[in-house]
């Protein structure tokens, strides 16, 4: 049985997308399944932002292939891991949470990092850059996320 990692952020565009390309190009696809959803549906059925798709290909990774989706109670059962890009995602996943086992799936992706900088900022409203230093600090935290996944569960 694969292990399965679900990235959240707001609208399944920015953020997320990005984070779920990274960590597949981490890890073994036949191991371990990765997929992203949105807490909000603005942007269901949609491909990720442009400048999110150029800057992961900046990268040399795909991203454009990708459909955004909504979040919803039933990826507490489908997903072992479940990654929040920020504290108000991170609530809104955790309301929607039924018992202990459900919540504990959650964490926020930046959660090894010191607590100023727990969040992914989302780069919606902002130039290039941001999408940038986003890619950089979930690049970051998907290494790191790729090596507990391999540790958990010698993949």
């Amino acid at each position: 049985m694969s292990t399965k990692v679900l990235m959240v952020c707001l609208g399944n565009i920015c953020r997320s997308p990005l984070a779920e390309g990274i960590l597949k190009e981490k890890i073994d696809s036949d191991k371990v399944f990765v997929d992203s959803a949105g807490t909000a549906n603005y942007h269901i059925g949609k491909q990720p932002d442009p400048r999110s798709i150029a800057v992961a290909k900046k990268h040399g990774i795909d991203i454009s292939g990708q459909r955004c989706r909504q979040f919803t109670k039933e990826d507490f059962k489908k997903f072992d891991y479940i990654y929040a890009m920020d504290k108000d995602n991170y609530a809104n996943i955790l309301a929607l949470a039924t018992n202990s086992l459900e919540q504990q799936k959650v964490k926020l992706i930046l959660h090894k990092k010191p607590s100023s900088e727990q969040e992914v900022p989302d780069p919606y409203y902002g130039g290039d850059d941001g999408f940038e230093n986003v890619f950089q600090l979930l690049d970051s935290a998907c290494e790191q996320i790729a090596e507990e996944i391999n540790q958990k569960h010698s993949v």
